[in-house]
């Protein structure tokens, strides 16, 4: 596992998100109205909606697609959906992030 720096946390706007993508895997990275940095696998468990295109509110975000709820914090569903998506731990240094990966497996951050 190595740590890999994926950008600042600037570059991520309010109850916003970007993606990281890696071979297999797209990986959101979202950045609550609290300034909490949060990764999670970007694929909806429910019909593989794009994460990262929902609306985050508190430490969840709900799916674009047919308005699952997911929690940034342990990936899963909410409420009485059942489903959960991969987490990836985030490191917030003074506003510089990076994300733990298996190496080699970071491509490009978009």
């Amino acid at each position: 596992m190595n740590w890999t720096d994926i950008g600042h946390i600037d570059d991520i706007p309010l109850r916003g998100a970007r993606c990281v993508k890696t071979p297999g895997l797209t990986i959101a990275v979202f950045r609550t109205s609290e300034n909490e940095v949060f990764a999670i696998e970007n694929r909806c468990p429910h019909k593989a909606g794009p994460l990262s295109e929902g609306i985050v509110h508190g430490k969840s975000v709900t799916c674009p697609l047919h308005n699952w709820v997911i929690s940034l914090e342990n990936g899963m569903a909410q409420g009485a959906d059942e489903g959960e998506v991969q987490t990836f731990e985030i490191r917030n240094d003074n506003g510089a992030l990076s994300i733990l990966l298996k190496a080699p497996m970071m491509v490009a951050a978009e």
